[in-house]
């Protein structure tokens, strides 16, 4: 940016500021820049930005995703490390800062499967968004065991690994293929599915403390996750699923035009609809 620009005072401005629900916690050096009053500034989407959305290839790879959040929180240093619990908030602020806080929602009953359009508003959701107490830890025996929110990064490869893994599973139906090259297939996705969930709850946890050593190398979590017992392994899921479901989004709750039957909808952020054009 050229600080001489006589067209300085027409770029743009923030629209709003957010509290992130980290309070800025998990961010590795480098990747945010602290605030002082614990709010950042949330700039609308550019022209450069929309574009960016429209790109298939940036959207699968999570690319778009984190040009966007640099751009529009330029506070934010390397959105590729962003805490999960972070990202929904950061994601509808970026909406509400380029469009508004209302955008307009389709849902279908369940019952008599009329289809409305609804407007929703984003402030509500936003603070619908919960807190999870990360500095809860769970004990078996005498190791105790403390959890972290992934990041973008990780929600981004384990999106892209059961990308990969649904399509192995694809080939299943097929009567082409022989039913030996169908159970090889069968075997792989479902050690690939494992994979993934060892990965992912080894990513979730930021150390284990036992009585001889403080271990925070995923290799050794891995591992331990792999021979541990199925107690264990579930406690460690569970907690992991509840922090987790804390900050994530809730179902809105309509009431059909129709038939008047109360029903629930997850609203989720698909990007290509989340930040379409404004309703």
């Amino acid at each position: 940016m050229h600080s001489n620009n006589p067209l300085q005072q027409y770029f743009r401005q923030p629209a709003i500021y957010v509290r992130l629900p980290s309070q800025g916690k998990f961010y590795p050096d480098g990747a945010l820049n602290p605030s002082t009053t614990g709010e950042y500034p949330v700039y609308p989407m550019t022209a450069i930005d929309e574009i960016t959305y429209r790109t298939p290839d940036a959207m699968f790879n999570g690319q778009a995703t984190v040009t966007v959040l640099q751009s529009c929180v330029p506070d934010i240093l390397d959105a590729w490390q962003i805490p999960a619990m972070d990202l929904d908030t950061l994601l509808v602020a970026i909406r509400i800062a380029s469009y508004g806080h209302e955008m307009e929602f389709g849902t279908q009953c369940p019952k008599c499967q009329a289809e409305s359009d609804r407007v929703i508003d984003l402030r509500h959701v936003m603070d619908g968004l919960g807190i999870p107490d990360y500095e809860q830890s769970i004990r078996s025996g005498d190791m105790e065991i403390f959890f972290k929110p992934m990041t973008y990064k990780n929600l981004t490869d384990n999106s892209t690994m059961q990308y990969e893994n649904q399509k192995m599973l694809q080939m299943l139906p097929d009567t082409t293929v022989p039913d030996v090259d169908k159970m090889t297939a069968m075997g792989a996705a479902l050690k690939k599915i494992t994979e993934v969930t060892i990965k992912a709850l080894a990513q979730s946890i930021a150390v284990v403390r036992t009585p001889t050593a403080m271990v925070r190398e995923s290799e050794f979590i891995e591992e331990m996750l792999q021979k541990c017992d199925r107690n264990l392994f579930n406690q460690i899921r569970d907690q992991i699923v509840e922090l987790k479901a804390i900050s994530e989004m809730k179902e809105m709750h309509f009431e059909c035009d129709e038939c008047q039957h109360p029903y629930e909808q997850q609203l989720t952020l698909d990007m290509s609809s989340f930040f379409g054009p404004a309703s």
